[in-house]
């Protein structure tokens, strides 16, 4: 128990799947995912697009094969991406073997939407022949026809069914190297079903809202829906799906993760919506700092206050603070404490700097502490 219990997160006991270098459940940290949205055809822009997201912390990166173009250009993107690569396939199974052969870590699958058994037991060959993970992937808006008659709309029960089905299929060839998420854009529906589906499996979960919408809307919906499943211990990767470029995915899976506690990365802002009492332009101020920052991936956070109402008492509970005054003049705070004064011309360089003298600090630190831990292991 820690001293601010209220806090604690009680994550779900699961086993662990590797989707290639990265460990997914079993206590390993909770993983961001994104997708690519160019052709995979065209490895030159995927790529690129893989540069910006992996600049953005992301974990794992998905791309789709609808055709043999898409697989041929697999083994290139896979060698360029610093990250495991999935590869999205429906309905053609040649896909799933040509990806598994290309590299790719894992495999996003239907497996009741691949064809025949013989086909399902040939592509989770190729999987174990490559190393390859397996993502079941259910979604509320292709449900298989008979689980639609049978309840009569997509509903949790419907969802959970068909995922138990398709472990089952994977679990008779004695596969289990595999997560599996149980998506729907209802966010009611699918925070069901992800509970449902917990309680009756021990593999990874990916979580996700799916179709969530633009970039205020689709981050709403998926702070919600699986901010809760995440706050009650539900999940071990997740996908933000917003009708927005896989970078801002990414940055959004972080800032969930970040809210919750549950995994930290860059600089955690803490800032004001600003009134009539501020004493700078916080909303100008947030924006540009926030950009200016997105370098920075040690954890550590910044107090952004307009005024002396909250801003001494925000800026005690962060590593820098910056809280409006008078004529120009605003306080700054070190580890919580009153250090300087700093006028408007240039502060936003000036709470930079400091920033990245504070990250420089506490990275110098750790690596010490893991220095001296390597000292006692000899």
């Amino acid at each position: 128990m820690s001293i601010r219990p209220w806090r604690d997160i009680q994550r779900r006991e699961s086993r662990q799947i590797m989707v290639g270098n990265v460990p997914v459940g079993g206590g390993a940290p909770v993983t961001v995912q994104t997708m690519t949205n160019t052709p995979t055809s065209d490895p030159g822009a995927t790529i690129d697009q893989i540069r910006r997201c992996e600049e953005a912390g992301v974990d794992i990166i998905r791309v789709s094969c609808p055709d043999v173009e898409s697989t041929a250009a697999l083994g290139r993107i896979v060698r360029a991406a610093n990250v495991p690569i999935v590869a999205d396939i429906h309905f053609h199974y040649k896909r799933a073997l040509e990806a598994a052969d290309a590299g790719a870590a894992c495999l996003r699958i239907n497996p009741g939407n691949i064809g025949s058994a013989a086909r399902v037991k040939e592509v989770v060959d190729a999987a174990k022949s490559n190393g390859c993970a397996i993502r079941i992937g259910v979604n509320g808006g292709s449900l298989e026809r008979h689980l639609l008659e049978k309840y009569g709309e997509p509903c949790p029960d419907a969802l959970v069914e068909s995922a138990l089905d398709h472990i089952k299929l994977l679990q008779d060839h004695d596969f289990h190297e595999f997560k599996v998420a149980v998506k729907a854009s209802d966010l009611f529906l699918a925070v069901a079903a992800y509970q449902q589906l917990a309680e009756q499996v021990d593999c990874p979960l990916h979580l996700g809202i799916t179709e969530a919408g633009g970039f205020v809307g689709g981050t709403v919906k998926s702070a919600i829906g699986m901010g809760s499943l995440l706050w009650y211990g539900i999940g071990d990767t997740i996908r933000v799906s917003l009708s927005a470029e896989p970078e801002e995915e990414v940055r959004v899976g972080f800032e969930i993760l970040k809210a919750l506690g549950i995994r930290n990365r860059g600089v955690r802002v803490v800032s004001c919506p600003s009134c009539a009492r501020q004493g700078f332009d916080v909303i100008r101020t947030v924006q540009a700092l926030e950009e200016r920052l997105q370098h920075i991936r040690t954890p550590m956070s910044l107090s952004v206050l307009g005024c002396v109402v909250n801003g001494p008492g925000e800026a005690r509970e962060t590593d820098i603070g910056i809280t409006g005054g008078g004529n120009g003049k605003h306080m700054v705070y070190l580890s919580g404490v009153t250090d300087h004064h700093v006028q408007d011309a240039g502060m936003i360089d000036h709470i930079v700097k400091l920033v990245e003298a504070k990250a420089a600090e506490i990275e110098a630190a750790d690596r010490t502490a893991q220095a001296a831990q390597v000292l006692a292991a000899e």
